[in-house]
């Protein structure tokens, strides 16, 4: 890759904002406030040494942070984001299947640490999930991709098209489909789609909500609501009603399931109003009532180098 384009994403410094303008702070615990210091100065110290190590190689390189970007990352051969699963996240929604992407957790999860304040405040850090680099392995890691040893993997993104038209943002992890109000009903419903016809009953639902997730996804939220982990390279999506009402519906087989590779998931809106939450919070896309959302994973992968304990 010598002579190539490097984009550098970096996760902004202001997420670990402790203290206000006057310097004084809103945290009162000072073992809370060390714990958040610390963490912006490891991240600054990862940031720092992969820029130091980038220097001495022969490629030409750039560094963002990642709220100054919003349009699609293009002419470059390889984006390398620092910060978290967040930070990589944000970079699969500006990159199509043609540029891979590596990961560096800046600031990774003492276990020691997690263990020595459990009866204070939640110690963890950066989970990492599917970056396969740190500071302790980088350099090593950048080497074997410039050289070709080592290569990436395509993870499963979801399309989704509201009313035949789809949307620019493809989910890396999961989309949810809910009302924007947490504590209002969803209402719903959806089938299972082969070549355009239904395989699957019409399921009506009343619930707060659908979750839909990819393999990669599948570790997260999807998880957390009694999932399970699919194999990491699977092109299949999973799928779960999230507290259906009816005490029937919450036992029914129908209510958690597959999407196939080979099929889609066709999904219709009857609340006034609703939001298609697309990876998080943070990228959403408002519906309505009649509104028709098609899921698959037919998006385009994302080319991601992972950890090794994902692949094998």
């Amino acid at each position: 890759m010598a002579g190539r384009k490097l984009l550098l994403l970096l996760k902004p410094f202001d997420v670990y904002t402790v203290r206000q303008s006057n310097g004084i702070s809103h945290i009162t615990n000072p073992l809370i406030l060390q714990h958040l210091e610390n963490r912006c100065k490891v991240h600054k110290d990862a940031i720092n040494f992969c820029q130091d190590i980038l220097s001495k190689k022969p490629i030409e390189w750039e560094p963002v942070f990642r709220n100054n970007l919003s349009r699609p990352i293009r002419n470059v051969d390889l984006v390398v984001t620092v910060g978290g699963d967040g930070t990589l996240l944000q970079a699969g929604h500006l990159i199509d299947d043609s540029i891979p992407v590596l990961g560096v957790n800046s600031d990774p999860t003492q276990v020691e640490e997690v263990d020595m304040f459990s009866n204070e405040f939640d110690a963890s850090r950066s989970k990492g999930y599917l970056c396969a680099a740190t500071v302790n392995n980088f350099e090593q890691l950048l080497d074997n991709i410039l050289e070709g040893k080592t290569v990436p993997s395509n993870l499963s993104r979801i399309l989704i098209r509201v009313n035949s038209k789809s949307l620019p943002t493809f989910a890396l992890n999961d989309i949810l489909i809910a009302h924007p109000c947490p504590a209002m009903v969803s209402r719903f419903s959806f089938k299972i789609k082969s070549d355009g016809m239904p395989c699957s009953p019409l399921v009506n639902c009343r619930s707060s909500g659908l979750r839909v997730s990819t393999a990669a996804g599948s570790s997260a939220a999807m998880l957390s609501a009694g999932g399970f982990i699919m194999p990491i390279l699977s092109h299949d999506l999973q799928y779960m009603v999230r507290e259906p009402i009816s005490p029937a519906a919450a036992t029914s087989s129908l209510m958690h399931g597959l999407v196939k590779s080979d099929q889609s998931m066709e999904a219709m809106w009857f609340c006034k109003e609703g939001f298609v939450y697309i990876d998080g919070s943070h990228v959403f896309v408002s519906i309505q009532n009649g509104d028709v959302i098609e899921i698959s994973s037919k998006a385009p992968a994302l080319k991601v180098f992972l950890p090794p304990n994902l692949v094998y």
